[in-house]
């Protein structure tokens, strides 16, 4: 798992996963003891739970960083090591 970006304490992680058919391109999220999912686009919480700050927040850096998750979705389902985005 490659570690995308980190602010806040919320840690933003992509899979690198060669040949893995997935049904929706996503990232995974870490802030404490909480884990969650996201679609990319549109960005929706796919599954887990984050505090309502928090999932805002990750709302907020992954529409900015939309066109880059979507690039690095492209990079590790060919099994290439996601590149860091920018933290907010």
């Amino acid at each position: 798992m490659a570690e995308l970006s980190r602010f806040f304490g919320i840690v933003i992680l992509m899979f690198v996963e060669i040949n893995v058919k997935h049904h929706l391109p996503h990232f995974h999220v870490r802030f404490q003891e909480h884990q969650a999912s996201f679609s990319i686009s549109p960005v929706e919480l796919l599954s887990g739970e984050l505090p309502r700050k928090q999932r805002r927040l990750v709302e907020a850096w992954a529409e900015i960083h939309q066109e880059e998750l979507e690039l690095n979705w492209e990079r590790a389902q060919k099994g290439q090591q996601p590149l860091p985005i920018l933290p907010l």
